[in-house]
């Protein structure tokens, strides 16, 4: 089955798009604000945006004979080509079958050297991480599978099947009830803004919103200060509307299973709104700037933090080790991944780290409403088009995920005699010195 027509951003028309927006406000903020008239605000105040961007964008029509090398000009040499074909079926005159052959030859040599000028094209553009497209364009990817799983039977209990496996059940987070001014807080920027979308790439892969960040690239360079204007209140007041927790789940296999009749053959990437992940990326940014304060991250956490890498990680381990070498100490690392990380980690108990270390207000009210109330939709063959409820408290895919959870497990890195622990996101590394 195909997917649904969706905006041709590439053929946007920036220009039109920009005359508008220098007229293009959004609505005020209501006098009286609760998360519900909050939520709703920013709804229509985002709809508003969206349809003007859609509306000057032409449809994209998927199609499985669409081809990347097809182009204007050998629609107009096939239609030639039929036309001479259907002449020549009703008079056979050397003429018209010499128009056949001459306009069949020319339309099927034009097809052949626009396929190897798309090759050569890709190829010489081709970067290290382009190399499994290079070999879906050689062989051809692997075709979509129909997912059959026991006890299911129609798309709509697959999904349901898959959503419980992959987002089990959690207890309940209670709900905002009121929304609070803070006065420690810091207006949203443009320059924030800019710096969140230079983190993000124009090729990856967008949300439930199929807007690419190369447009809001382009919709921040004409006007800086619309994305702002949208995004602050919700800072501002704490608050991360539902719509903006709505993700796609993309059903992939697990390469080399025997079987895929479990729910544990497959994996989802997890696909969220891109105009939430900018807002997520300067939430991030600032948290970050509070982690060294607020001693919120351990000091050899190397993961997710500005100006930290494996490198240094990878150095302070070999000082360590050769340090106690030279004590005649014995040294053993032990190397240990946290499995589940993300999906286990508690909210609860992050928000009442983030409490307990005086963070600021508004960001640990942020926190705790980004980590509720979350809903996906997974996309497999025939997969039904509806969001229904998961339960997550930090999603995969999100900026700000890697963050939080360093904070969450920063209290595992104990302090042991003759010991060192190094941790990168999930990734650890015990190291031990004895005699033995």
């Amino acid at each position: 089955m195909l997917p649904p027509p969706t905006p041709h951003w590439a053929l946007l028309d920036i220009d039109t798009v920009g005359k508008l927006l220098d007229t293009f406000t959004t609505l005020p903020c209501p006098a009286r604000l609760t998360p519900n008239s909050l939520s709703r605000w920013f709804d229509i105040s985002s709809s508003r945006l969206t349809f003007l961007l859609t509306s000057h964008a032409p449809s994209k029509r998927p199609c499985p004979r669409s081809q990347p090398w097809w182009s204007a000009r050998l629609s107009s040499m096939r239609r030639e080509y039929h036309k001479f074909a259907r002449i020549s079926r009703l008079d056979l005159s050397p003429l018209n079958c010499s128009n056949v052959k001459s306009s069949r030859r020319t339309y099927f040599k034009a097809i052949y050297s626009a396929k190897r000028g798309h090759w050569s094209a890709f190829l010489s553009s081709a970067t290290p991480r382009s190399h499994w497209t290079a070999k879906r364009f050689a062989f051809g990817g692997p075709s979509q599978r129909i997912l059959d799983l026991p006890g299911a039977s129609d798309p709509a209990e697959v999904a349901e099947t898959l959503l419980d496996h992959f987002f089990p059940s959690k207890p309940p987070t209670p709900p905002l009830l009121r929304l609070t001014g803070y006065e420690d807080y810091t207006p949203l920027t443009s320059e924030e803004i800019s710096r969140a979308l230079s983190k993000f790439s124009n090729t990856s892969a967008p949300g439930p919103d199929h807007i690419p960040y190369s447009v809001w690239k382009s919709l921040h360079s004409i006007k800086p200060s619309l994305l702002p204007s949208l995004l602050d209140p919700l800072l501002a007041h704490g608050f991360h509307p539902p719509s903006l927790k709505k993700a796609l789940g993309i059903v992939l296999d697990k390469p080399g299973k025997p079987s895929y009749d479990s729910p544990s053959s497959f994996r989802v990437i997890v696909l969220l709104r891109t105009l939430s992940k900018i807002l997520e990326r300067v939430v991030a940014s600032r948290l970050s700037a509070q982690a060294t304060i607020c001693s919120l991250i351990h000091p050899l956490q190397c993961g997710s933090l500005p100006r930290r890498s494996t490198a240094e990680a990878a150095l302070i381990l070999q000082h360590n080790v050769e340090s106690f070498h030279r004590l005649r100490y014995k040294v053993s690392t032990l190397f240990l991944d946290v499995k589940g990380g993300f999906d286990n980690e508690e909210s609860p108990a992050l928000l009442s780290h983030l409490r307990i270390k005086v963070v600021t207000p508004y960001l640990g009210q942020w926190v705790g409403s980004f980590l509720k109330d979350h809903t996906c939709r997974l996309t497999f063959q025939g997969s039904p088009s509806l969001f229904a409820p998961v339960s997550v408290w930090v999603p995969q895919g999100s900026p700000i995920s890697p963050l939080l959870f360093v904070i969450y497990v920063s209290a595992l890195q104990l302090e042991i005699p003759r010991s060192l622990i190094i941790s990168y996101v999930d990734d650890f590394a015990v190291t031990v010195a004895s005699h033995s």
